[in-house]
């Protein structure tokens, strides 16, 4: 076997023990004669399996019987519509604070559904920054407030929530959820495709404060409903069984680990391991995001020339360390190091930074 360091932003890498448990499974789930995929999902050993899972998200973020967890399909694209599909009712305005792509996505597609206003933004400095706290400018009674707290492409993060007042905060938090511990409180609704930090891509966690369902649109399709996954407990329609599955077995491995503490003292030594090379090396490597917005899962930084990121690339590939490229619509290089990344993979990148900026600076 000759696993490579998969810095790739998303389906990402996930932990070695958890592919090693599903592989002892996947002919023969707990003595059931056959894989989870093959399982009906209506039998109990599944249910059983979505139900550890719900409960192993609410447990590590601290939730009670206030919230619930759902599992969904569409990604999380799906929910750029759906949320304001549910909670933005017709005549009211949802506001959106723009801090990269991502973002900029889900505001559109709520434009599409109803009134939007764009409460902060620093798109005129290329996204380099979280907006301060003095420059959001809510509207008048916003039935909601919308943040994406990890930005994968420019790689920066929130790090202090947005006092928003009263107003029900919600976040896609696809890029970070469950790498550190967060004041799940301060949210009516989060939402996460799970393919970077939970698991394999095709399942969209969905975790909503109950109380502000009842606000919920009534007249919409019945599947595209909150409340209808909410009752029938993400079991409404088949669910993408195998990832769930595989959702609830990361999660046991973050908990094994220490939970959310443990996990949050290891993503920072592993970004500090790789902007400690870019900082160092300032006439070579340049992160274009301010350090007090610097993402802990997405790390980004371009060379002094394009040529010199090709050979980058090449040469990193070439030493076992694939998903280096930037996004498209920016370029440079990227390293997503989620919660999977193993500290092994940022000291190999950044060993062969050093070694590069010697031959080539």
């Amino acid at each position: 076997m000759n696993r490579v360091y998969n810095f790739n932003p998303g389906p990402a890498t996930l932990p070695l023990a958890v592919l090693e448990a599903a592989q002892d499974q996947l002919l023969d789930y707990q003595g059931q004669g056959m894989s989870v995929m093959e399982m009906s999902h209506r039998s109990k050993p599944y249910e059983a399996i979505n139900a550890q899972a719900e409960a192993r998200i609410k447990g590590l973020l601290g939730l009670g019987d206030d919230y619930r967890v759902l599992f969904l399909q569409g990604g999380a694209s799906l929910q750029f519509t759906m949320l304001p599909m549910n909670m933005l009712p017709a005549g009211e305005t949802a506001d959106y604070i723009l801090t990269g792509s991502w973002s900029e996505k889900a505001a559109e597609e709520a434009g599409r559904v109803g009134q939007t206003h764009i409460a902060a933004t620093t798109a005129s400095e290329h996204y380099c920054r979280i907006p301060n706290q003095d420059e959001i400018a809510l509207s008048a009674n916003p039935a909601y407030v919308h943040i994406t707290t990890n930005n994968t492409i420019y790689g920066s993060q929130w790090h202090t929530l947005p006092d928003v007042g009263g107003v029900p905060l919600v976040a896609d938090a696809s890029s970070d959820i469950l790498s550190r511990p967060v004041d799940m409180g301060k949210f009516a609704l989060v939402y996460a495709g799970a393919q970077k930090n939970l698991g394999p891509s095709g399942v969209t966690i969905v975790i909503v404060r109950t109380a502000w369902l009842e606000q919920a649109s009534k007249a919409l399709p019945v599947f595209l409903r909150y409340s209808t996954h909410l009752g029938k407990d993400s079991l409404y329609n088949t669910p993408p069984v195998f990832a769930v599955y595989m959702v609830n077995l990361v999660l046991g491995w973050i908990e094994s680990l220490g939970g959310l503490e443990a996990m949050a003292e290891r993503n920072a030594q592993k970004a500090s391991t790789i902007y400690g090379v870019i900082d160092a090396n300032p006439g070579f490597y340049r992160n274009p995001i301010q350090p007090e917005s610097r993402s802990l899962m997405n790390i980004t930084f371009r060379l002094p020339t394009p040529e010199l990121e090709q050979s980058f690339l090449s040469g990193a590939t070439a030493q076992g360390m694939i998903g280096l490229k930037g996004h498209r619509s920016v370029g440079g290089i990227r390293a997503s190091i989620y919660n999977a990344m193993p500290q092994m993979g940022c000291d190999a990148l950044a060993q062969f930074m050093q070694q590069f900026v010697q031959q080539y600076g």
